[in-house]
């Protein structure tokens, strides 16, 4: 069985978490196994439901294969991903104010159907972590979304709850980011269809898009904040009217 090595924590906390637990011989950091469960596709946050504006494309007949999609994905993350959710996670890990990113978010998410899916996956995301993952900071963050003070978006209900777990941030980033590109790929293996094998090599050829995207996070300022691709947002908006859908988003 695994031996703590550092004390149990008890009540509320807001600082990050260092323990480790030993394993095999070998030290884990208690933050990865909990990191591994907040992006796992099994966690009830709804991302099954969302394509966020890919099956657009795929009504035009833009997206019919590995290879269409696969270029969507890349310019997804590294044209709207990045400056948005990512850029998020990475001022609230910097100290920029909660109530002040929600906002932004709120403003920038122009696409009403992928505002929605921030909302509602964010709603779930803070439900679950308050059950599963308690800290000080994250009931702040829950009671300004009851109070109306705050909307509860999906990035920072991650960021509030991997931070208060310890997550190093560039872990958090990867984390969060890769766990999107699973959740889009699995979607648009059914909905292209493409086969499970097909989605596999994706995701293996993201790796160095969410790598790239990572990078490109660290450098980005408050000026590029919400600063995505108008054509992604054109097709997340035409979706709100598309006659046969299988997404919410």
């Amino acid at each position: 069985m695994p031996a703590p090595r550092c004390p149990p924590r008890r009540g509320p906390q807001s600082g990050p978490s260092r323990c480790s637990v030993t394993v095999g011989g070998g030290a884990v950091s208690s933050y990865q196994l909990a990191l591994q469960q907040l992006v796992d596709s099994a966690l009830p946050t709804g991302a099954f439901a969302h394509s966020l504006g890919f099956e657009t494309y795929i009504d035009r007949e833009l997206l019919f294969d590995e290879e269409s999609f696969g270029l969507w994905l890349r310019a997804f993350v590294s044209r709207s991903l990045a400056y948005s959710d990512g850029l998020a996670i990475r001022f609230l890990y910097e100290g920029v104010d909660l109530w002040e990113l929600d906002a932004l978010l709120s403003a920038s998410l122009l696409p009403r159907e992928v505002r929605e899916a921030s909302l509602k996956m964010g709603g779930r995301l803070l439900e679950i972590g308050a059950e599963v993952f308690p800290s000080a900071a994250l009931e702040l963050y829950r009671d300004l979304v009851t109070s109306g003070r705050a909307a509860g978006h999906q990035p920072l209900a991650f960021a509030v709850v991997a931070r208060s777990l310890g997550v190093p941030l560039q872990e958090a980033l990867a984390a969060y980011l890769f766990a999107t590109v699973m959740s889009l790929t699995q979607n648009a293996v059914r909905a292209i269809p493409l086969g499970q094998n097909a989605g596999q090599r994706i995701l293996r050829k993201a790796h160095d898009d969410v790598a790239a995207a990572i990078e490109a996070i660290a450098h980005l300022t408050p000026d590029d904040f919400g600063a995505v691709s108008p054509g992604l947002e054109i097709s997340q908006m035409r979706h709100e009217r598309q006659r046969a859908r299988m997404f919410m988003s």
